[in-house]
C-alpha cells in the first residue's frame, strides 16, 4: 500500500522538510554585521522571552553541555550583549540576563526577519494566510510537546 500525504509518517518528512527549510531560509535574514552563531542569538531569543536564566536553564532549554553554554555565554558577556548576576536566591549561581545592548540586538533581529515573512505572506492568497496561520497554530503545539 502506497503511503498517502494523510498517513502519520508522510506527512512528518514533508512537514519536517518545509519546517527546516522555512528555518534555514529565516535565519539567514540576520544581520551580516552581528557576526553572530545561531546559538548566541538563539540564547538571546530565550532571555528575551523568558528572562533571567540560569546557564543550566538555558543549556537545558538549548540541549548541550553546561560548559559549552558557559562559553557562549562567556561571548555574549564579551560583546556587551548579556550580563552575569548572583542568583539572589543561591549566590554560588550566576543568573544571566540581556544587557540594554542585547535587547537592542535582538528586537532588531526580530524586525529584520518579521519584515522578510511578512513580505513573503504579502505574496500569498487571503486563503493562503489564512491556512497558515491556522497551522501556525497547530505548530506551536508540535513545538511544545
Amino acid at each position: 500500500m502506497t503511503p498517502t500525504p494523510d498517513a502519520p509518517a508522510e506527512l512528518a518528512s514533508v512537514l519536517r522538510i518545509a519546517v527546516v527549510r522555512l528555518s534555514r531560509r529565516i535565519r539567514s535574514e540576520r544581520d551580516p554585521e552581528l557576526d553572530l552563531g545561531l546559538g548566541a542569538l538563539s540564547v538571546l531569543g530565550i532571555l528575551h522571552r523568558e528572562g533571567a536564566q540560569t546557564i543550566g536553564s538555558l543549556a537545558e532549554t538549548e540541549r548541550v553541555r553546561p560548559p559549552s553554554m558557559t562559553r557562549t555565554v562567556g561571548c555574549l558577556v564579551d560583546r556587551g550583549l548579556v550580563v552575569r548576576n548572583k542568583n539572589a536566591d543561591d549566590g554560588r549561581q550566576v543568573v544571566v540576563e540581556l544587557s540594554e545592548e542585547g535587547w537592542r540586538v535582538v528586537e532588531a533581529e526580530r524586525r529584520r526577519r518579521n519584515a522578510w515573512l511578512a513580505r513573503q505572506l504579502a505574496e500569498l492568497t487571503a486563503d493562503e494566510r489564512d491556512l497558515l496561520r491556522r497551522a501556525s497554530d497547530l505548530l506551536g503545539r508540535l513545538a511544545t510537546a
